[in-house]
């Protein structure tokens, strides 16, 4: 006969087996499963022989991925911090109980719900220099367009500022919720020391919202690092190469080239970047947290 304390535990498993099984079905299994296909060379319609890590090896010599992965660095260092900051200032802006703070609230949250093919509809018709909105526009003042699109300097950037609109809204919820939890009569008390702004900013906000704030970078990190319609959609990764990140490098090598094993190599890679990045962020974190108490 089971115990009480282990039939309350043989239901918690029970309860989420479901979850559990789908998962291990749906991620730890395909990361498993990638991580051995990627030694060996296998094409889209079968036919496999094992070459160890000379995928690895082959990618660390590939100049294309070599810039795949210099874009998507680029890239990171262009949206995160800028994800991180504007939607925090936006959150300082509209933690109001107004109507006028709900509406815009609504306003910047809107394009979060937008599909991504949307979204490069919308900006490619705003950035195309023949005809587009910015062109017309600089165009009526007798200046020439500006190729936002088809520059390899301008590009990345394009894609940036692109990605920014797009994904502002949910940072800018979370910091809203962090901001909402903390106790009001903080900020009375040091309304009544006649205590700046800033510092209220600096000693009081931040503080309280920094998990808030680490949780907004991690998760900018690991989705922008995954950067892929964008430049799929408005530039196939031109000009030059110059807006291919990883993702897309790995779709075109494994969908293009048939070259499954190359491209599950390269996904790897890409899967140990992100998780590098983000144990760095949270333990840099993690001990500024723990010198602060």
């Amino acid at each position: 006969m089971m115990s009480p304390k282990a039939r309350r535990e043989f239901g918690n498993f029970l309860f989420v087996a479901p979850y559990l099984c789908v998962f291990l079905w749906l991620l730890i299994w395909p990361l498993i499963s990638g991580m051995g296909l990627s030694l060996f060379k296998a094409d889209l319609f079968g036919g496999a022989s094992f070459v160890g890590f000379e995928n690895y090896s082959r990618l660390l010599q590939d100049p294309v991925f070599l810039q795949a992965v210099g874009n998507t660095f680029y890239f990171v260092a262009l949206t995160v911090p800028a994800l991180a900051i504007i939607p925090l200032f936006l959150a300082l802006m509209l933690n109001r109980a107004t109507r006028t703070a709900a509406f815009f609230r609504g306003v910047f949250f809107s394009s979060s719900v937008l599909s991504v093919t949307i979204v490069t509809l919308i900006w490619r018709m705003v950035l195309m220099s023949d005809g587009g909105f910015v062109a017309n526009i600089i165009g009526f003042f007798g200046f020439d367009p500006i190729p936002f699109l088809s520059d390899p300097n301008l590009v990345m950037i394009s894609m940036s500022i692109i990605t920014v609109w797009w994904c502002l809204g949910l940072p800018m919820m979370l910091y809203l919720s962090a901001l909402q939890q903390v106790p009001q009569d903080i900020y009375e008390a040091a309304a009544l020391d006649n205590t700046p702004w800033w510092k209220q900013l600096t000693h009081i906000t931040l503080p309280a919202i920094s998990r808030t704030v680490v949780l907004v970078v991690i998760m900018q990190c690991v989705l922008q690092f995954q950067l892929f319609g964008q430049p799929q959609l408005i530039t196939q990764g031109g000009p030059n190469g110059a807006s291919r990140p990883i993702v897309l490098f790995i779709f075109e090598v494994g969908f293009r080239r048939w070259d499954i094993g190359y491209a599950a190599a390269a996904s790897q890679i890409l899967f140990a970047i992100i998780l590098m990045v983000t144990l760095a962020q949270y333990f840099v974190a993690s001990r500024r947290e723990g010198r602060g108490r």
